[in-house]
């Protein structure tokens, strides 16, 4: 899978289907703890201007391009015929990976960490409803807040109790990255995505951006409208920082 720098994060100029290939593979290996990001502006940001960010992103083994300004940038470095014709979405993404293991002799089963416990309701209801094969082996709606060592090592154990090899971590960006990447080498063995706000939108609790917006790379003004206060210093930073990189690397370059 070839992987490219934007902005220097290293992405995979990948589609669903390599992504998925790719997962479900380390999933069956069963042999150590792999991580997945599904980066978008925010991230690629993040991980350029933010030391901390940047040391936990490095210790990932698949980034894929979740934002459409990512896919113009890896697109950008690809021949013609080699472009990309979609982003690969966080959301999306859990959807058909699970969609994948829906089958009755299916070797996989799925840990859901993170938020309330009645959004982890809403999504086994729904995940039971659709994808009746899957096995969701367990949810666990943490505290909030900092975690105590005996916190972590409690969802350690849950983990390890489950069985999962598909753990998807709903913390949200960038306390899901730190904390898989901090506990990486003591984790148990599974295949672990930083998922951010999937599971709200799963959960039928925030609203996804239509389609045509999404295509076009302006999910984010919808998800401004949408949570203003809480989303403004984000969007207008991180985009922000996103484009500047863009543009004095390609000037460097030039």
């Amino acid at each position: 899978m070839l992987v490219l720098r934007v902005i220097g994060l290293p992405v995979a100029a990948t589609n669903y289907a390599q992504a998925i290939a790719w997962i479900l593979g380390r999933a069956s290996q069963a042999d150590q703890a792999y991580a997945v990001e599904a980066a978008n502006t925010h991230v690629a940001a993040l991980y350029r201007s933010d030391p901390a960010f940047h040391q936990s992103l490095e210790k990932f083994d698949l980034i894929t391009p979740d934002g459409m300004p990512l896919v113009w940038s890896l697109n950008a470095q690809l021949p013609a015929a080699e472009k990309l014709v979609d982003r690969v979405y966080g959301p999306t993404l859990m959807l058909k990976t699970i969609e994948a293991t829906n089958t009755e002799a299916s070797p996989f089963r799925h840990f859901l960490l993170g938020g309330k416990q009645s959004t982890l309701d809403k999504l086994t209801t729904r995940f039971s409803s659709e994808f009746p094969q899957a096995t969701i082996a367990e949810t666990y709606s943490p505290p909030f807040g900092i975690w105590s060592e005996a916190e972590t090592e409690s969802i350690i154990q849950k983990i390890c109790n489950s069985r999962a090899n598909l753990v998807w971590v709903g913390l949200g960006c960038p306390k899901q990255e730190h904390w898989i990447a901090q506990n990486k080498h003591r984790l148990p063995p599974a295949v672990y995505f930083g998922i951010g706000a999937a599971f709200a939108f799963h959960a039928g609790e925030v609203k996804q951006a239509p389609m045509i917006l999404q295509k076009s790379g302006l999910e984010w003004a919808y998800r401004l409208a949408m949570e203003p206060r809480r989303l403004f210093k984000r969007y207008f930073t991180y985009n922000s920082l996103f484009l500047y990189h863009t543009l004095k690397d390609k000037i460097l370059k030039r």
